[in-house]
């Protein structure tokens, strides 16, 4: 399957991509862990990267997409991908469509994960997250949580919430989401591209995006 997953912060696309990939060896694509990939490596694009991303500044659209298409060539990607979480913007979803054609691969459908605003608080505000760098489970204090100490149970390590994810930096977030993200729905929507689905109860969401894929 190839297709792109948007949604709000805490619509669930991380949970959904990685229940995806199981399904039938698509693999997940975030543009943070394609941009660590490449300064990890240490190629040529992912040295240009580094040198934003140590002054601080965003890395921008140009080099993202460079990356991306080398990512998209790798030999992972030839039973499918996942995008989570990106394109953000129009401008990216107008390069990722030029860079598609060029590699001669079509997407799927976009699936657009429809959260209300007060389950995404809810999600939020209650994660935690291992602070072990090599690990970084995430939990729920409510129906996934660590051990009662707080400590992770795959490696003991502390679990924290994380500084984006208080009411108000969530709030943020949202508000982020709402005037940059959120209108690439009308975008792919006007290419005849978008799905709708509701992502309340994760098997419930993959079993329509499964029938959705007429699998």
């Amino acid at each position: 399957m190839r297709l792109i997953l948007l949604g709000a912060p805490g619509a669930g696309k991380g949970t959904i991509a990685k229940l995806l990939e199981e399904f039938d060896g698509s693999v997940q694509i975030s543009t943070g862990d394609i941009l660590r990939s490449a300064v990890k490596a240490g190629s040529a694009l992912g040295k240009k990267a580094k040198a934003y991303m140590d002054r601080g500044d965003l890395v921008p659209d140009s080099l993202i997409m460079d990356i991306m298409e080398a990512r998209l060539q790798e030999p992972d990607c030839q039973n499918g991908f996942i995008l989570d979480g990106f394109p953000r913007t129009i401008p990216q979803a107008e390069e990722l469509a030029k860079l598609l054609a060029r590699l001669k691969l079509k997407l799927d459908f976009v699936a657009n994960l429809d959260v209300p605003r007060e389950v995404v608080m809810d999600r939020l505000t209650t994660r935690r997250t291992c602070c072990n760098p090599s690990c970084q489970a995430i939990y729920n204090i409510r129906n996934n949580p660590p051990k009662e100490d707080g400590t992770c149970t795959l490696c003991n390590h502390q679990t924290i919430q994380r500084d984006d994810e208080t009411e108000d930096a969530i709030n943020n977030r949202l508000e982020t989401y709402k005037q940059k993200t959120a209108p690439l729905i009308g975008y792919y929507e006007k290419e005849g591209l978008l799905k709708n689905f509701l992502s309340l109860i994760a098997s419930d969401t993959i079993a329509e995006i499964k029938k959705s894929l007429k699998v």
